[in-house]
């Protein structure tokens, strides 16, 4: 029995070795990416079959024409199915469904894990329904040539049962590429072509039926100039179907019975696949705008509401330039809302990923360990502020700290004209005004106004959560709260005095706690020794008074004998 695999193997597909020095063992992760490169190539052979085996059915001069090349590719396709089977039995596929008379063996899901046990993967496909789709495929029906001629494809035509294998190709691949709405677009294209290919080529078999040639309806007499030539033949027969399928029109009108019913059911199905294609394309498109909604805010809101409440154009025109930044550059605004679903150390590496770059650059945290950087950008709430747009002003009650990501910030005058200094990437600002810096004259007011030159991307960390953080981090508060008093004091703002004051009040504090703390234990010893007392005094009382009952009823019983 094969040994269990580890992480790596287990996703890579290597051989798994085998307990006590055996053969090794192939066993393939559903998830790992061999698994998934073999389904890629799979749909290439499933692919020819339902292309090409319709076309060579129905276009004989194409089948004989290339009779060698044909023969080549059936067999090379016939030859990965096979293989497929082999990739079947050392892959380990929870998806399969039993059979109603072969029940699949208990627990192959243990605690969550994946079986590795080969012998166990061999019993649980082969008593699945695939097994009968998959050996069903690839059956010789070729041997039906000696009876036939090769002049006879469709003898191949079970090959077209490994469909499935299609399907599971492009789940698979949907989950994987990074634009699964082009894909989405994409397969449905590939269903309209091979829907299309089919009904050329039955028509073309049709006319061939009916006669060439014989009325207007069916393809043109081979004799006709052109119209032998197999391409001529397929491009004339997918240009009729297209136009049948797609409802335009333009088509000779049919004659005979087998005619109007063929276009009658081409008719049928071209208004059922336009029904689903519009059906697919609105959820793909629908799909589309949920998924872009959940990065960007809603900008239709936004507008009804601003011409609702008649808001001033050139407001209106700056939040607008504002939505249109978001789209232009690919800002999101509510990182959390897309990560949501994540767990949380998985969203923290996540976010670590993509937002540790910034965070280096700010010098507060370029010496941090790697567990506070976790927990800041998970609390770190990404804003995007439009050119001379105030950040903070002087005054404003401090809430939130930035830091800068992107773009240029000016420290401004009260006349929102002179610069005293610019801020760009990496810096960050407003942390004096959530810290309490002992001695701050400011309190938790804003000490400068703050501007954005062009557009700017901050990240914003709100008091009650920089304080929660640096909870847990004392020498990274003890750096902020250094630097927040060395501005301070290079602004006037900071009082020594009222510092070593806060700091004198602070001690005397501390010790009338602990004077207190001390006060309350003596008092707790007292109250223990005299509820030990009491309940000393309680149990001798308690005794005394058992011991007079029974003294009691002892002399009442002795009292009544001679009477009796």
């Amino acid at each position: 029995m094969g040994r269990r695999l580890g992480p790596t193997a287990q996703s890579s597909g290597a051989p798994a070795p085998s307990g006590g020095g055996g053969p090794r063992t192939w066993v393939l992760d559903p998830a790992g990416d061999l698994h998934y490169w073999w389904l890629s190539i799979m749909v290439l052979p499933i692919m020819y079959n339902w292309i090409l085996l319709i076309c060579r059915s129905c276009f004989p001069d194409v089948q004989q024409q290339h009779l060698g090349v044909w023969l080549s590719l059936d067999y090379l396709s016939d030859l990965l199915y096979l293989l497929d089977i082999g990739v079947r039995l050392h892959t380990v596929s929870p998806q399969l469904h039993p059979l109603p008379w072969a029940p699949l063996p208990a627990g192959f899901l243990e605690q969550g894990i994946l079986v590795q046990d080969r012998a166990r993967i061999w019993r649980h496909y082969l008593r699945s329904a695939p097994l009968l789709w998959d050996v069903a495929s690839v059956l010789p029906t070729d041997l039906l040539y000696l009876r036939l001629g090769l002049g006879v494809p469709a003898v191949r035509a079970n090959r077209l049962l490994r469909t499935p294998r299609l399907f599971e190709a492009f789940d698979r691949q949907e989950t994987r590429t990074a634009h699964p709405y082009a894909f989405r677009i994409a397969k449905l294209m590939l269903y309209v072509f091979v829907a299309i290919h089919w009904n050329a080529c039955a028509y073309f078999a049709l006319s061939g039926a009916l006669g060439y040639g014989s009325d207007t309806w069916v393809y043109p007499n081979h004799s006709e100039p052109g119209f032998g030539h197999p391409l001529r033949q397929y491009l004339y027969s997918f240009y009729f179907s297209t136009l049948i399928l797609t409802t335009v029109g333009n088509t000779p009108d049919p004659q005979r019975q087998e005619e109007f019913l063929f276009m009658v059911a081409d008719f049928l199905m071209a208004v059922m696949g336009f029904a689903s294609i519009m059906g697919s394309m609105s959820s793909v498109i629908s799909t589309m705008s949920a998924a872009e909604a959940a990065f960007y805010p809603d900008g239709d809101r936004v507008k009804g509401y601003l011409r609702l409440h008649r808001v001033a154009g050139r407001l209106e025109r700056r939040v607008l330039r504002w939505h249109q930044h978001l789209h232009l550059n690919k800002k999101v605004t509510d990182e959390l809302r897309v990560l949501q679903h994540l767990p949380e150390r998985l969203r923290a590496e996540v976010a670590v990923s993509v937002h540790l770059a910034t965070l280096r650059k700010v010098q507060l945290f370029q010496t941090c360990e790697q567990s506070l950087l976790e927990e800041l950008v998970l609390k770190l709430r990404p804003q995007v502020y439009s050119p001379d747009e105030y950040v903070c002003r002087k005054g404003d009650i401090g809430r939130e700290m930035y830091f800068i990501r992107e773009g240029r910030l000016a420290v401004v005058g009260d006349d929102g004209r002179t610069q005293y200094a610019v801020l760009g990437e990496g810096l960050y600002f407003g942390e004096i005004s959530i810290i309490n810096i002992k001695g701050n004259k400011s309190g938790n007011r804003r000490t400068a106004n703050i501007k954005s030159i062009g557009y700017s991307d901050l990240f914003c960390l709100s008091k009650e959560d920089l304080r929660e953080v640096l909870a847990e981090f004392p020498a990274a508060q003890a750096v902020l709260e250094a630097k927040g008093r060395e501005i301070l004091q290079r602004m006037d703002k900071l009082d020594l005095h009222a510092e070593e004051a806060e700091l004198e009040r602070e001690a005397a504090a501390r010790r009338r706690t602990a004077a207190l703390e001390q006060a309350l234990d003596a008092l707790q010893t007292k109250f223990a020794r005299l509820l030990a007392e009491l309940e000393s005094s309680a149990l001798r009382l308690a005794l005394r008074i058992e011991r007079l009952e029974w003294q009691r009823g002892w002399a009442g019983g002795e009292g009544a004998g001679p009477r009796q």
